[in-house]
């Protein structure tokens, strides 16, 4: 039987796309398949009743983060998403990522994410991520998933 990881993420540069592409081939060569809604292409929301993990870049107005700028804009198609059905409460955590130049706003938009739905800041990576970074988030992803599927039976 083949093992089945659900993403659900937004790419609007790409970089979180090619992310989910390298994650893809590195779950495939230990027969796992990596099925991904990227928001982006498919925006109309539909019920989600598996397990899923969310990736979502930060984007924010301007500001440093902390004092202000932490204004989610561009990726709200994901908050939008999760709500829908209550599709938030099938995602077991989510895994930031951004530009490490922004300081205190890298990755935000995924922590206030995780505040606001109730489940779980798993992690982060830069941009496309490190070569380094898609073998350490799959372990995180696997062993997240396996908690979830565990408290939900």
């Amino acid at each position: 039987m083949t093992k089945r990881i659900n993403v659900l993420y937004i790419s609007l540069t790409g970089n979180t796309k090619h992310f989910m592409g390298r994650l893809a081939d590195y779950f495939a060569t230990q027969a796992i398949v990596l099925k991904a809604i990227n928001v982006k292409e498919n925006p109309e929301p539909t019920t989600l009743t598996d397990p899923f993990v969310a990736f979502l870049p930060t984007f924010l107005k301007g500001g440093n983060g902390v004092d202000n700028g932490y204004t989610e804009i561009l990726t709200n198609k994901l908050g939008t998403y999760l709500d829908f059905a209550q599709n938030y409460q099938h995602c077991y955590g989510i895994i930031g990522s951004g530009n490490r130049n922004f300081n205190k706003q890298f990755a935000l938009t995924a922590k206030q994410y995780a505040e606001r739905f109730g489940f779980p800041y798993l992690t982060d990576f830069e941009l496309r991520g490190t070569k380094s970074d898609v073998p350490r988030i799959a372990n995180i992803i696997l062993k997240q998933c396996t908690a979830f599927t565990a408290q939900e039976a």
